[in-house]
């Protein structure tokens, strides 16, 4: 009964939140070409990128230790939170502008407490947060975008985090900063930095290549349809946020993950046969998507079976294995996009996402089998 109530706010907060956040981005690109499109993402997946930079504590890690009852929170809040003032500035002196570090600053927070709520299992609250924010978002965005134009849209989703702030404030009043937490847990802290930094650029490295290669038109096709993959990926995300955990307090959750992959097949479906069709009709300006849409639904499998180890690798503290398998992931992304990208267009980068994926995925499964043979345990 406890997971179920769990799974239904966590999947309330992302299937409700997602369909918010996907008609906004749907609608926004209704309202502006292709280029302003793309030249918006290219600049979210740089403050993507330096906010991961700053935050120390990775989500994982926090609801990690958090689940175990550490009192890690504040340590992690203190540091990331400087780091991310530091990114501010940073941002500034080569933009010349402040909405790409007060949005660095807002997904700085945004992590630490979704971390810290998972860790806690306060499934409620994340509902709350993640409506608060989600809401705010066609509030502020197109708000800020009528009133400003588009460079006024990154000043609108960095203030839809200000609700987070005050979690922050509270968990500073009750939980002392004690540095020496992380040292005792140094070589976990580190390897899962390094995971979500890993992540992050494999996850904006795409933006950053199209962009200077292929201009910011390609880039706003090829953006959306990554957010269209984004929404047929909302049930396998929350079931992934729910695992790790309850995985890390040792629950068994074997059949939530043959949940996952079964419907991971039926979206795989939908992006291959009924999407393309609907597509052209309300986005004319960005037919260069169809095929893409196509080509990376087969993605999805692969990024499910990702999920499922990356969560179990987690809740054993395991990370070098997530490490290994992005690292690995992105080599082949990196080239394949570039090369396979100025022969076919997005269609051309679109097929090295989905390699990528499979490759990432084969790691996982291999490394898993030896995993369960060095230790004697069957199945996942």
């Amino acid at each position: 009964m406890n997971q179920l109530k769990g799974l239904t706010s966590i999947g309330t907060a992302d299937i409700i939140g997602s369909c918010i956040s996907a008609g906004f981005w749907f609608y926004l690109a209704i309202l502006i070409s292709p280029k302003d499109y793309g030249e918006l993402h290219y600049l979210l997946s740089i403050a993507g990128i330096v906010s991961y930079l700053t935050l120390i504590g990775s989500q994982n890690t926090i609801t990690v230790y958090v689940a175990k009852k550490i009192q890690i929170q504040s340590t992690f809040n203190f540091i990331s939170l400087i780091s991310a003032i530091f990114g501010f500035i940073i941002l500034f002196l080569i933009f010349d502008r402040i909405d790409i570090g007060f949005l660095v600053i807002g997904y700085t927070i945004n992590n630490l407490v979704i971390g810290e709520l998972f860790g806690k299992k306060e499934y409620k609250s994340y509902l709350k947060y993640i409506l608060i924010q989600k809401i705010s978002t066609p509030i502020f965005g197109i708000g800020f975008l009528l009133g400003f134009g588009v460079d006024g849209v990154i000043y609108g989703l960095a203030l839809t985090y200000t609700a987070f702030y005050f979690r922050i404030i509270k968990n500073f009043k009750e939980i002392k900063i004690n540095f020496l937490l992380l040292s005792k847990r140094k070589g976990f802290i580190i390897n899962n930095y390094f995971i979500a930094l890993t992540g992050t650029f494999h996850g904006q490295i795409d933006k950053l290549i199209i962009m200077p290669i292929l201009g910011s038109a390609i880039l706003g096709n090829y953006a959306l349809s990554l957010q269209i993959i984004g929404v047929m990926m909302i049930i396998t995300s929350i079931f992934f946020k729910y695992m790790v955990p309850e995985e890390s307090s040792g629950k068994n959750i074997k059949q939530i993950q043959k949940i996952m992959i079964i419907s991971s097949v039926g979206f795989t479906l939908l992006g291959l046969f009924v999407v393309p069709s609907i597509l052209p009709i309300i986005f004319p300006e960005y037919l260069e998507s169809v095929d893409s849409i196509r080509i990376m639904s087969l993605s999805i499998i692969p990024m499910s079976i990702i999920q499922i180890y990356t969560s179990k690798f987690l809740a054993l503290e395991k990370s070098k294995f997530i490490i290994i398998s992005l690292i690995i992931s992105l080599s082949v992304l990196t080239p394949t996009m570039i090369v396979f990208g100025q022969w076919y267009g997005v269609s051309g980068i679109a097929a090295a996402f989905v390699i990528s994926t499979i490759i990432q995925s084969t790691y996982f499964i291999i490394s898993n089998k030896k995993w369960n043979k060095v230790k004697g345990n069957r199945g996942l």
